[in-house]
């Protein structure tokens, strides 16, 4: 996930030998839907623990689209921790509801989601 991008460097400095996939996802911004462009795994990523890197999490549905690219890798949702910065419980709710054994972490869960992380992260706002 392209924002997840901005969190992997925090990920790295801390687990040096960490494997690192790549999921390239984008919503239709009129539909909200999410599309998967590009996936890219360890080949053995059905056998590890999974941290899944979203900064922002407002609607879920993107959230959901990767956790289904990682099940149809053979990922069990069980295994799998999301890490946001930011939730809101929509977000939250809607993964739960689609995959009730995922793991979330954030920071902070409230109803407005501070918008364009990834934009302002990389400097392209």
């Amino acid at each position: 996930l392209s924002g997840g991008e901005a969190m992997e460097q925090g990920l790295r400095d801390c687990c040096r030998s960490i494997r690192i996939g790549k999921i390239l996802i984008q919503s239709d911004e009129e539909t909200q839907r999410a599309k998967v462009y590009y996936a890219k795994f360890p080949p053995d990523i059905y056998r590890r623990k999974v941290l899944l890197m979203y900064p922002i999490l407002s609607t879920g549905n993107t959230v959901i689209e990767a956790v289904k690219v990682l099940v149809e890798h053979g990922v069990q949702p069980s295994v799998i921790i999301l890490l946001s910065l930011f939730s809101t419980p929509h977000g939250a709710k809607s993964i739960i509801q689609e995959f009730p054994e995922i793991t979330i972490l954030t920071t902070e869960v409230h109803p407005v989601a501070p918008t364009h992380f990834g934009q302002k992260y990389f400097g392209t706002d």
